[in-house]
């Protein structure tokens, strides 16, 4: 298979992901703006979001800042604006502030230096605590710790469980097909009894 054909289904096949922006300010206050597909949760207690980066090969603006600073933000991608927020996977220089060429206004909170996407309705601020290189490629991997979480009211349900699909969070397939979802269902926590779970349960 041709190299280009295979990357978009390698791309593909690890299934649907996250749309998010994440936004970033280097230490003279340009700000930089990226989308990614490649958030994972890190773990709840503490929170910890991951974010897998490609090998530092070329510029990587988003790396880069986040070392420089110590923060970054997660902003999920509504329907909205998701045609903006594909805009920002175009390889601009360094001077360029990708809020500005592809039509989205930054925000800022008190707490955290980096920016926000203003039409985000879900925002995530998170300072930089440490990273891994995947040797195998070169990507990555970095982990941040969630100090700052805006959420709408009306998605977060009795339990704490967060409704993506009311907040308009998009999914993404590949690098470039975006998605709308719809809940099937939510099941319930799985009990075992004493004589079918591990003695660590």
């Amino acid at each position: 298979m041709d190299k280009v054909p295979r990357l978009k289904m390698i791309n593909a096949i690890s299934g649907f992901k996250s749309a998010s922006l994440v936004g970033t300010r280097d230490k003279n206050g340009h700000e930089n703006l990226a989308i990614f597909n490649s958030i994972i949760h890190a773990g709840s207690n503490p929170p910890l979001l991951a974010l897998l980066v490609r090998p530092l090969t070329v510029p990587r603006h988003t790396y880069s800042n986040i070392k420089e600073t110590g923060w970054f933000t997660v902003n999920h991608i509504r329907r909205e604006f998701y045609k903006r927020a594909h805009k920002t996977s175009g390889k601009y220089r360094e001077d360029i502030s990708e809020f500005e060429v592809c039509g989205l206004n930054s925000t800022y909170s008190t707490l955290c230096p980096a920016p926000y996407v203003e039409d985000a309705v879900i925002k995530i601020g998170l300072t930089f605590e440490e990273e891994t290189k995947i040797e195998a490629n070169g990507t990555i991997l970095i982990i941040g710790a969630v100090k700052e979480l805006t959420i709408p009211s009306a998605s977060i349900e009795d339990d704490g469980f967060v409704n993506l699909e009311t907040a308009g969070t998009l999914a993404i397939s590949g690098l470039d097909s975006y998605h709308k979802t719809e809940r099937l269902s939510r099941e319930d926590f799985i009990k075992l009894p004493d004589d079918l779970s591990r003695e660590d349960s």
